[in-house]
């Protein structure tokens, strides 16, 4: 809100320049009495109470030049305050200054502040409020009245003495200032409240891209992927589903160290956009993100990626392999894979293998393929994290996170291409400039960002296959969703994690579901017992809604 001098206070006005210039209205830009003033009582108290910039160079600064911290850039400020003194009047250089000075919290200008700090319009501020809005430009964050009441009330106590020594105040208003209540209200940010994980992970994107000036002074415009309703259901999904596995297991909480945790990430198959993100089932307990920090082996939601190498290695879905007890030795090293509960196919299709996850048979093929052209494989489709160098790699020994598997997952769902989920549609700066902006996907189709990383047949054999798991294997649960669907779990030695990961033609989701400290979930607690079903409760009421495609 942009608000004229005259609307307000005198005393609002007083206390800024008390505070940030006494000589305002001598100066010409430059306080070269201030700057030294301000140099030796910051060497006496020990610490910074006072800055040497004038108004005018905070407006410089601000609204023309970039934070850098450079000589070259202090001389472009002063010699910008001199020419804006010129053409500016005193009232025009305080109005601008009022309107975009950042006072923390998100607040720019003196109007949002008022109302995020007090609830009032600026009309209402007392003397005791209006100090302390103005001790706040040194440092926002330090000095926050949330987050810092002892240091905002120091703070407001320098301020209201500036404001008597420089005779804006008597000695009885200090006094009364000094004695009043000022109340802080609480406001919560209802995207933060909603979606905590989604927009830390927006926040610290925008930090290590663009800076701290820019992310907490830069009056940055965010817009976000994420769908407040669609996030809410993934969050109850998620809490509903491990509460049912707590219930199953009964989990003894005497000496408990840490509760069951989990984790889901959905996003738009078709913009690539990043609908929902839960890393954890209590936020403000532990900011830890499990989708996107978390490095889980995988066991058989690996598997996929096998799959995939081995058909662009000439394999097909009917190629037969023996599914038999293999023993592989390395010096005086054995190592024989075993299959869940012990059991072995014999002759097996390649589709069925996989739609029953036998993992002596995807070793085979693995070894077939070449441990070193399944890890290269696993990198073209966007696995980042290390993998292991060895048949071991193909059974999901290797930790990866489940944003980057479920990312790997829809390149077979995009028909090959490249897939980029987004977090973020856009970034305005503070005068509405484009800074950033991610298009839906589909507006990239037949553009040189479109490029396909496996053929769209390999894509589209790995999708029917998929569809086998729902409809013949480990992902038999996710057929009570009655539409299209693809998926896989995953299970890793003695059931310290589960994953399910699967896709609809409108959507992907990857669910994760383990102890922090990695210990069992539980006897028989497989992808498809402790993962699936939140996947499957999820997705319902994700579609529930929408035709069938």
């Amino acid at each position: 809100e942009i608000v004229s001098l005259d609307r307000m206070p005198t005393h609002l006005v007083q206390a800024f320049v008390a505070s940030e210039d006494t000589r305002f209205f001598q100066h010409k830009g430059l306080d070269y009495l201030a700057i030294l003033r301000a140099f030796l009582k910051n060497i006496f108290s020990g610490e910074i109470v006072q800055g040497g910039s004038t108004i005018t160079q905070q407006v410089v600064k601000s609204l023309l030049l970039s934070p850098e911290k450079r000589f070259s850039r202090k001389a472009r400020e002063a010699i910008l305050a001199y020419r804006i003194e010129k053409y500016l009047s005193k009232e025009e250089i305080l109005h601008l200054y009022l309107n975009q000075i950042y006072l923390g919290h998100g607040a720019y200008g003196i109007a949002a502040a008022a109302e995020s700090y007090f609830g009032k319009s600026i009309e209402e501020l007392t003397v005791a409020e209006s100090a302390m809005l103005a001790g706040l430009p040194q440092a926002p964050s330090k000095i926050s009245p949330y987050a810092h009441p002892d240091q905002a009330r120091k703070r407001q106590s320098y301020v209201l003495h500036r404001m008597v020594e420089e005779g804006f105040i008597s000695d009885k208003e200090l006094q009364e200032a000094l004695k009043a209540s000022v109340k802080i209200i609480q406001r919560q940010n209802p995207f933060f409240e909603k979606a905590p994980c989604f927009v830390e992970h927006v926040r610290k994107y925008i930090e290590e891209k663009y800076g701290k000036e820019a992310l907490y002074r830069g009056g940055l415009q965010v817009y976000t992927t994420v769908e407040l309703e669609t996030q809410r259901i993934a969050q109850e999904g998620l809490e509903y589903g491990l509460k049912e596995i707590e219930k199953r297991q009964k989990y003894s909480s005497s000496g408990a160290t840490s509760l069951l945790e989990g984790a889901l990430i959905s996003i738009d198959l078709e913009s690539g956009y990043v609908r929902a993100m839960v890393g954890g089932r209590e936020f403000k307990k532990s900011q830890f993100n499990r989708a996107t920090q978390a490095r889980r082996q995988t066991g058989s939601a690996f598997k996929p990626i096998v799959y995939a190498s081995a058909l662009d290695k000439g394999y097909t879905p009917a190629t037969i392999i023996v599914d038999s007890p293999v023993i592989f030795k390395w010096g005086d090293k054995k190592w024989k894979p075993k299959n869940f509960e012990d059991k072995f196919f014999g002759p097996i299709t390649f589709r069925n293998a996989l739609a029953h996850s036998v993992n002596t048979v995807t070793v085979k093929i693995a070894q077939q393929v070449g441990v070193d052209y399944i890890r290269d494989y696993a990198r073209h489709l966007g696995i980042a994290s290390s993998l292991h160098n060895d048949l071991s790699m193909a059974l999901g020994s290797s930790s990866v996170s489940l944003y980057e598997l479920t990312k790997t997952y829809a390149v077979f769902a995009n028909q090959g291409k490249t897939f980029r989920p987004a977090f973020i549609k856009k970034i305005l700066d503070r005068n509405g400039n484009l800074i950033e902006e991610n298009p839906p996907l589909f507006y990239l189709k037949e553009s040189a960002e479109d490029e396909s990383l496996i053929s769209p047949q390999t894509a589209y054999l790995m999708t029917h296959l998929l569809e086998g798991v729902v409809q013949h294997g480990t992902g038999w649960r996710a057929k009570a969703l009655g539409r299209p669907a693809a998926a896989k779990t995953g299970t890793t030695d003695q059931f310290f994690d589960a994953w399910f990961i699967g896709y609809t033609p409108e959507f992907i989701t990857g669910v994760w579901v383990g102890f922090d400290d990695e210990k069992s979930i539980g006897e028989n607690e497989t992808g498809s017992r402790a993962a699936s079903p939140i996947w499957v409760a999820f997705m319902t009421r994700l579609l529930k809604e929408k035709p069938v495609r």
